[in-house]
């Protein structure tokens, strides 16, 4: 039947090639426009609107300007495939769509149309650096078309912080992340005033208004991975800070297996009935369950968990003389931010720095929860078809794939499974060297020359080969393929612990490299901008992942 009809994805796609056609055959209208009157497009959408009809009627003629002022003001024209991605979106649905196809630049569509409504439309990026990123990379095509857009950032803390994002909320388009977005929300509701209340001082006011529309960048990271995560915000709580330091005196003298057990796949430990009473005579009461006592068991589970679960370098780092959590998602240090019950004071007593007092819960709601409010949800990812059963299931979201522009010509190589660690890391090290420092000559037989090509002519190579210094003539009929030295490598690592792993192996190896993870996260502009150039090689962890846009 597929094979007849072809796939309703298929079919789906042929469904939109005719307002493809009618925005195509706008192009020229629009192009003979002066930036004046292209801009007064939006204010004559705007009185359409006002006079009833509806986003639907006017999206043709809003996707052809929004192309024309990427083509005028970005130098970059939307592709066919981009204008039916950008459809997909305005219809409340994900488009799937193959990493490099510009998910970035067809965002710009849908966020256009829905802004021209004045109710506002939040883009959600995985970190601060993309947000910023995508909104300073695509404002001169809003701001040239007469929208405002702005972006709220993790660092805009205190009063000035809340003028700040009162103001970037009350702008057209507003770029940030799901976490700021969320916690906002929380913030919003323990505030006594709604925005424009001004009979409250505008400190009181809230700063997000309605929720209308978002469009999720990395749609599947936030809404399925990330789903059940929640925010939390904390209030200082009031108890007596030595018994931390206590219990984790108390954890490093109870045995593994005999004391207590440790479930790494649950992430959490439990007392042994032995351990029980162990505990109990390392603290000197008779037991942890009479008044007085009771908090002990909690004190010393958070205590073996910092021990047993929580790991330096990869659950957080520390940083002047305090601990700061590494989010597991973007391997970005979560300024400000601390684990809650007593946990993250736990830790704090590991590692011998200064304990903070501990926080209890004022405001609380799950990602999941809170995009479930937004009157329209959408979202893009080069992967969702694998988890197009969830998304309809939880937030009643179709997935579409979206076709490529150009035939797909990535290679894509199946995994390599090694039996230990170090035989895994030395194999990596020798591919990076193989493709760094080597030219590698494949030969028809199957064998490789790992060498310096000194020249090549019509008929043969001549090179000086590994580990000598005398120059060889290969025939050049007896060669597969040749790969040049330097192509740019980027390593991916799931921590500081790995990248930093990695970074020795190529040290030893005498290969230059650059190191992006949460420790010198301010130089991350300037390692992704150098990171495609030849010869450059970068270790990072989940940092430089979803969204990254490295230039080759």
């Amino acid at each position: 039947m597929t094979a007849v009809f072809g796939s309703s994805n298929a079919r789906y796609i042929k469904t939109l090639q005719a307002k493809v056609d009618a925005i195509n055959n706008l192009e020229s209208k629009y192009q003979a426009m002066s930036d004046e009157d292209l801009r007064a497009q939006t204010s004559k959408f705007r009185e359409r609107l006002d006079a009833g009809e509806t986003l639907d009627d006017i999206l043709v003629e809003a996707f052809a300007v929004c192309r024309e002022g990427g083509r005028r003001y970005l130098a970059m024209r939307h592709y066919d495939v981009q204008l039916m991605g950008g459809m997909v979106l305005h219809s409340g649905s994900i488009a799937e769509m193959v990493t490099g196809e510009g998910k970035t630049l067809v965002a710009t569509l849908p966020t256009y149309l829905n802004a021209i409504e004045g109710k506002g439309v939040h883009v959600v990026t995985v970190n601060d650096y993309l947000a910023r990123r995508d909104m300073e990379w695509m404002a001169p095509l809003y701001m040239g078309l007469g929208l405002t857009v702005g972006a709220i950032q993790g660092d805009m803390q205190g009063p000035e912080g809340t003028r700040l994002r009162q103001e970037m909320y009350a702008r057209d388009i507003t770029y940030g992340t799901n976490n700021e977005f969320g916690f906002d929300y929380l913030r919003d509701n323990m505030r006594p005033a709604a925005r424009g209340d001004d009979r409250f001082p505008k400190q009181q006011q809230q700063s997000q208004g309605k929720l209308n529309f978002a469009i999720i960048d990395e749609v599947d990271n936030i809404l399925i991975d990330e789903a059940r995560t929640p925010l939390i915000i904390s209030g200082p709580a009031f108890k007596d800070k030595g018994k931390y330091s206590d219990a984790n005196r108390i954890a490093l003298q109870l045995k593994k297996e005999a004391h207590f057990v440790v479930n790494e796949k649950d992430h959490s430990v439990n007392l042994t009935d032995e351990g029980v009473r162990e505990a109990e005579k390392l603290a000197g009461v008779e037991s942890f369950y009479t008044a007085g006592n009771m908090e002990w068991p909690h004190l010393i589970d958070n205590a073996l968990k910092a021990h047993h679960l929580y790991k330096k370098d990869v659950n957080y780092v520390i940083k002047d003389g305090g601990i700061v959590i590494v989010d597991e998602f973007t391997g970005r240090m979560m300024e400000g931010r601390q684990w809650s019950d007593g946990l993250h004071q736990a830790v704090e007593a590991k590692e011998g720095v200064r304990i903070k007092d501990e926080t209890q819960t004022l405001a609380t709601i799950t990602l999941q929860n809170f995009f479930k409010l937004y009157g329209k949800l959408c979202g893009m990812t080069g992967t969702a078809m694998t988890e197009a059963n969830e998304f309809w299931k939880i937030y009643k979201l179709d997935v579409v794939a979206i076709p490529t522009n150009r035939e797909l010509q990535r290679i894509e190589y199946p995994d390599s499974i090694f039996s230990t660690e170090n035989g895994k890391y030395k194999a990596v090290a020798e591919e990076i060297e193989r493709h760094h420092k080597w030219d590698v000559v494949e030969m028809k037989d199957g064998g490789e020359v790992w060498c310096d090509i000194v020249k090549e002519d019509d008929d043969s190579l001549t090179v000086t080969r590994e580990g000598s210094k005398s120059k060889d003539v290969i025939s050049l009929s007896e060669v597969d393929s040749i790969a040049h030295k330097g192509r740019p490598i980027l390593v991916g690592t799931v921590s500081i612990e790995k990248s930093e792993r990695v970074a020795d192996l190529l040290t030893k190896r005498g290969i230059k490299h650059e190191v992006l993870n949460a420790k010198n996260h301010k130089r991350e502009a300037e390692i992704v901008a150098q990171a495609g150039r030849p010869f450059a090689v970068t270790i990072a962890t989940n940092m430089a992942g979803r969204g990254t846009d490295i230039v080759l």
